[in-house]
């Protein structure tokens, strides 16, 4: 047990969310980057968008979302007829921050007719102010599907230059990027594989280029679950949030996992305790809004990445 409380705390607060869950007809979200003994009480543990799609489809009054602002706000847009909390209101997303609303509409006037891929960690303001929205997972897919030669992607240029590696294209890219991710070197790399020479390197594409540029393979949050799962390989240096390694090693207890950088956590994932998912329920509160005329046009940049 990995928990950052003691297993009897443990056993009295998931009795009471339990408990709490059932009064508010509610259902709890909880993103791969979650504590430990968040990703427990969940209903859904998963990536952002697809927890979103997960709870629309369920017959809930109320979604808990144990995340970031932006992803609260994603599953306000799929359910405006649902309560959405986020119990921890200051979890912020540094990356989503550095891309506004403002800065992108001066852009497009300064680039009249640029289409702009906007990466699902963001407002729900500037993905109603963009064309279409793609996560870590179909990014590639997203740009390929744009027939424009002026593309511009916000607000992770790593993810941007990633998927314009692959795709062998320019894009212009937006100057954002993940905190956490932009940590990681390569010296970090070479450290953990000296002592685990045999380990596959499996890192998040918001890494940095270089660090890409050594993984074994590149994926998402889900992605990465996945490759560990059905690869024959034993070992992994596992270059993304720590968050993760709790269901890496739920879903294969028998393999090894290293973090590549012990600087590989988010401190807006952590800020969610189990006592303040308690609360949200108790209180249904803070709760996460969008206004309807953004949450229409931010609706519809999902819809079109949907589409494809």
């Amino acid at each position: 047990m990995n928990y950052s409380i003691s297993r009897d705390l443990f056993e009295d607060l998931a009795g009471e969310i339990q408990e709490l869950k059932k009064e508010r007809k509610a259902v709890i979200l909880a993103h791969y980057y979650q504590r430990p003994e968040v990703q427990d009480i969940a209903d859904f543990v998963g990536d952002s968008l697809q927890l979103s799609q997960q709870a629309a489809d369920t017959d809930a009054e109320v979604i808990v979302f144990c995340g970031v602002h932006f992803m609260a706000e994603s599953a306000a847009l799929l359910s405006p007829d649902k309560i959405v909390i986020l119990p921890e209101l200051n979890a912020g997303c540094p990356m989503a921050d550095m891309v506004d609303v403002e800065g992108l509409r001066a852009y497009k006037k300064r680039v009249p007719g640029v289409q702009v891929v906007c990466y699902v960690n963001s407002s729900a303001e500037v993905k109603a102010e963009s064309d279409i929205c793609c996560t870590s997972s179909n990014a590639v897919k997203v740009v390929q599907s744009l027939a424009s030669e002026d593309v511009l992607f916000i607000p992770d240029e790593n993810l941007g230059r990633y998927a314009a590696k692959i795709l062998g294209r320019s894009l212009q890219l937006w100057p954002g990027y993940c905190k956490t991710h932009d940590r990681l070197t390569n010296d970090d790399i070479e450290a953990v594989k000296k002592e685990h020479p045999l380990a596959k390197v499996i890192v998040h594409p918001e890494c940095r280029e270089e660090i890409c540029q050594v993984a074994d393979y590149i994926g998402s949050t889900a992605g990465l679950i996945n490759y560990a799962k059905n690869s024959e390989s034993q070992e992994f240096i596992v270059g993304t949030e720590s968050g993760i390694l709790h269901q890496l090693q739920k879903v294969c207890p028998e393999k090894k996992f290293y973090l590549a950088s012990e600087r590989l956590v988010c401190p807006n994932m952590k800020m969610t305790t189990l006592e303040k998912v308690r609360d949200g329920l108790k209180t249904l509160s803070p709760r996460v809004t969008v206004e309807e005329d953004i949450r229409v046009k931010a609706k519809a940049t999902l819809e079109r990445m949907l589409a494809l």
